[in-house]
């Protein structure tokens, strides 16, 4: 999908270059089309400059996954950060209940997004994040309404600059390929959802029934 609209969250509307330039490569941005992409306000205190996508995989009407991409900019590369742009992300969805209690959902969930990095080629440095599970069940009153688990990944990391040769005419290029992030974390997010097609080795795990 197409954003029509993706602007730096500066106060006056300007940025350093590469971060404009890496804005206009995600306006390129493609993703399938269950994943309905739109912007949102970005945080602000974290870097000078930053831009926030949200996503919502629907299918039928009905909303399986939805999620984050955040690019920061900070000029001044925190040494945190071993650069000067971040990606933080985060994807949710619900699961059936039984696999709340599996000891490898953690280790598979992580494996999504790692899947999704190496099938676009989106080189990184400074990959971690948390999988983390909520089993809810209902007592007294609410005995009778199904157990449900919420799975969610958080994961940031740091675009290293491609091998090869930046691409577009001198000067008009982002300092990485943003396109490849942005489509890596598309992966985490359908995969999330349990929707096919899914990378060579990537088992879903089956959605809950609404």
């Amino acid at each position: 999908m197409t954003l029509s609209r993706v602007p730096g969250a500066t106060r006056d509307g300007t940025g350093p270059d590469a971060f404009e330039r890496a804005v206009r490569a995600l306006r390129e941005v493609r993703l399938r089309p269950d994943v309905a992409l739109s912007e949102v306000p970005a945080p602000a205190r974290i870097a000078p400059h930053a831009v926030a996508l949200a996503g919502d995989v629907v299918v039928d009407g009905e909303e399986l996954a939805t999620g984050r991409f955040i690019l920061l900019h900070d000029p001044s590369a925190p040494p945190e950060w071993e650069g000067t742009f971040r990606v933080v992300t985060y994807a949710r969805a619900d699961l059936e209940p039984e696999f709340g209690a599996d000891p490898m959902l953690g280790q598979v969930g992580w494996s999504w997004l790692e899947d999704g990095l190496r099938e676009h080629g989106a080189r990184a440095t400074g990959v971690g994040g948390t999988v983390t599970r909520v089993l809810s069940e209902g007592y007294g009153a609410l005995a009778e309404r199904p157990p449900s688990v919420d799975v969610e990944l958080r994961a940031s990391w740091t675009p290293l600059p491609d091998e090869g040769p930046a691409g577009g005419r001198a000067g008009e290029a982002p300092p990485f390929d943003v396109a490849a992030h942005l489509l890596a974390w598309g992966v985490l997010l359908c995969t999330v959802a349990g929707l096919p097609p899914l990378p060579e080795g990537v088992t879903a795990l089956p959605r809950a029934q609404r």
